[in-house]
């Protein structure tokens, strides 16, 4: 190895290293939920303890101790801040990560493997608020956050759409030649279907855009590239190869935030779900309460019940205040007529 070859490799150790510290204050936070107090000197003696014994080599122990020393010092310092945590489903430099700090700046971004973990930690408190994408402008509804929705008891409390504009990165040394394969989430694959078929590359789909260019960080696959948010090539050491990469300019992804309880402000659109019965003009029943109210309906979706083959919820979002008398009345008349009806939130939406 040469001189840059090695600087190079010290340059990813230390992303590593401030990245894993990162983490450490994350999973800290999350803790600070689960234990009673900040200060626990039989735990922390214990890990001092680990860090002598793996201090080998180069590494003394003096010096490993001190600087675990000035972590758990940190470690206290943010537990005892009343910090809010807000879920996302993906990894750091996900677009949901991008449109909760647009939504809130003050709330610290946990990452979660999955949108199901997202819902259940904001159930039970571990967070205390999430954020999930539910409709994306090219591509149609989240499926699965829709699932979750009708499937759960969490509240809407905010919504936000955020522009969506993807780039294409790469390893910093790699030319466009050299890339055959590129990894991202479904929907952001099918969201830059023009830009791949053009370029001849292979559709590969991964969990997460953010995931996907963490993967390649570290695999440190020559051949591949990624489609994920310029943020990505920024946190993960990758080079922007294309940017505005997606079909259409207009692109955009409406992201809602989740609560265990509802808004206690008063909001100016609902969101509901319900069942309907296999009856002629069922639907167009339904729709005829909110347009005799007046009422503007903003979106409407169906999807299949899981547990009741043949039977489909409905998705409902409307103009109003459950607290205005003409909507209240139209929730009246709508519980009346169909089954399982649930009000998600009346919240209010923020422009980035």
């Amino acid at each position: 190895m040469d001189v840059e070859e090695i600087r190079k490799r010290i340059d990813r150790i230390d992303h590593e290293i401030i990245r894993g510290l990162n983490q450490r204050m994350e999973l800290a936070l999350r803790l600070k939920r689960l234990k009673r107090c900040v200060c626990e000197p039989e735990r922390e003696s214990r890990v001092f303890e680990n860090v002598r014994r793996h201090s080998r080599g180069v590494t003394r122990p003096g010096f490993s101790e001190s600087l675990y020393s000035a972590i758990i010092d940190e470690s206290r310092r943010i537990q005892r801040q009343d910090l809010k945590l807000i879920g996302f489903q993906g990894e750091h430099g996900a677009y949901s990560e991008a449109a909760s700090r647009a939504w809130e700046p003050s709330l610290v971004p946990i990452p979660y493997g999955e949108f199901s973990d997202v819902f259940d930690e904001v159930m039970t408190g571990q967070l205390d608020l999430g954020i999930v994408p539910v409709e994306n402008s090219l591509e149609g509804p989240v499926t699965q956050v829709n699932d979750l929705l009708a499937g759960t008891d969490v509240k809407i409390i905010g919504e936000i759409t955020m522009p969506i504009h993807h780039c294409l990165l790469a390893l910093p040394h790699v030319t466009c030649g050299d890339l055959k394969v590129v990894y991202s989430h479904p929907q952001a694959l099918a969201q830059c279907r023009e830009f791949i078929a053009r370029h001849r590359l292979e559709a590969r789909s991964y969990y997460d855009t953010a995931g996907a260019a963490r993967m390649l960080s570290d695999e440190r696959r020559e051949s591949a590239c990624v489609i994920a948010d310029s943020l990505c090539a920024e946190l993960y050491h990758l080079k922007v190869v294309s940017e505005n990469i997606e079909d259409h300019a207009s692109n955009a992804t409406r992201f809602v935030v989740l609560s265990q309880q509802g808004s206690a402000d008063e909001g100016t659109k609902c969101s509901v779900i319900f069942s309907l019965s296999h009856k002629a003009g069922m639907l167009f029943s339904i729709l005829k309460i909110f347009s005799d109210a007046g009422i503007n309906l903003t979106r409407i979706e169906s999807r299949p019940v899981r547990t009741n083959p043949g039977s489909c919820a409905f998705f409902l979002d409307f103009e109003g205040c459950d607290r205005d008398e003409r909507v209240v009345e139209a929730l009246e008349k709508l519980r009346a007529a169909v089954e399982n009806l649930k009000l998600l939130g009346c919240y209010r939406g923020k422009i980035p």
